[in-house]
């Protein structure tokens, strides 16, 4: 079994971080959490011996190499702080004098100090450069914009609640991000909101996160239902279609789009089946044969089982 990579956490901890991180994306509370993250690593009292920070606009390669060429002070490492280092590393005008600075942080990028983590703190960048791409390359790249997957946008809030000391059921977590999306920032406000809710040292529920966080956009996909029967995926499908009803939309249209799904997405010798299923719900439907969500629910199971048990069918 593969051994599972440490989290930046961990390597934090332990003192044990990479030579080169660049702070990506829009979310500029992140990115400070971050840079102050990793400034823990070093004693206060010994701060002003073991990190240097720099302007992107301002720093030259020259003061950067050596401010990372010196070793820690009864520290694990040195760290440098690189803020606004899109202006270092894609400089305004191309010139002979930007096109040396360029050469030497090009040298410097391919080979850092072992003892020395540089955290390059960015805005935006023309990612065609090719300094850009070296940066990406040689450096740890951090998405301070948004969570790459459900499950990290899950991870980052649990963090994040832990570091607040807001105590919250791993359920609730799941429903911050079905409700907000994956961006960073909002999950951020979503958590701080909720916790102002409910009352103080209480522990806050998914229940909490309905009465306070309305469904963003970002929270449902379009077709999301339809995709999901696609790939045979009954959980997402059941997910999206939990988050459309939660949302208020109508079980009549939920129906027409799992029909549209069944029609369109599913391969011919599906489609018969998929159609009567389909046919037997909206006649329960309109005779109040059930509860439409608990309707809508069998159908799409139904519909993603029978779909992945014919024969014939890849994975």
């Amino acid at each position: 079994m593969a051994k599972k990579e440490p989290s930046l956490e961990n390597k934090i901890s332990t003192g044990s971080t990479a030579p080169l991180y660049m702070l990506v994306g829009d979310d500029d509370a992140e990115k400070l959490d971050l840079v102050n993250s990793f400034i823990k690593m070093i004693d206060e009292e010994l701060h002003a011996f073991n990190i240097d920070r720099f302007s992107g606009s301002e720093v030259k390669v020259d003061q950067l190499i050596d401010a990372a060429s010196m070793l820690p002070m009864m520290a694990p490492r040195r760290i440098v702080i690189v803020l606004h280092a899109e202006h270092l590393l894609v400089p305004k005008r191309d010139t002979k004098s930007s096109e040396k600075e360029q050469a030497k942080l090009e040298k410097f990028l391919l080979n850092p100090p072992e003892h020395a983590t540089v955290i390059f703190v960015c805005s935006s960048l023309d990612a065609r450069r090719r300094l850009v791409k070296l940066a990406r390359k040689q450096a740890t790249v951090i998405d301070c914009g948004s969570a790459g997957n459900t499950y990290d946008a899950e991870s980052w809030l649990l963090r994040k609640a832990e570091k607040l000391n807001i105590k919250i059921e791993k359920t609730a977590v799941s429903s911050l991000v079905d409700r907000i999306g994956p961006e960073i920032s909002k999950l951020r406000a979503g958590l701080e909101r909720v916790a102002l809710y409910v009352s103080e040292e209480a522990v806050i529920t998914s229940n909490d996160v309905c009465q306070v966080i309305a469904i963003t956009p970002q929270g449902r996909e379009d077709f999301g239902i339809a995709n999901a029967i696609k790939r045979h995926d009954s959980l997402d499908a059941l997910r999206q279609l939990k988050l459309e009803l939660d949302a208020g939309t109508m079980p009549v249209v939920l129906l027409g789009q799992i029909r549209f799904a069944v029609e369109a997405k599913l391969p011919a010798n599906e489609i018969k089946r998929g159609v009567t299923a389909v046919l037997r719900t909206d006649l329960a439907l309109k005779s109040s044969g059930g509860n439409p969500r608990v309707l809508l629910e069998r159908l799409v199971v139904e519909i993603c089982a029978q779909s992945k048990s014919r024969p014939g069918r890849g994975s």
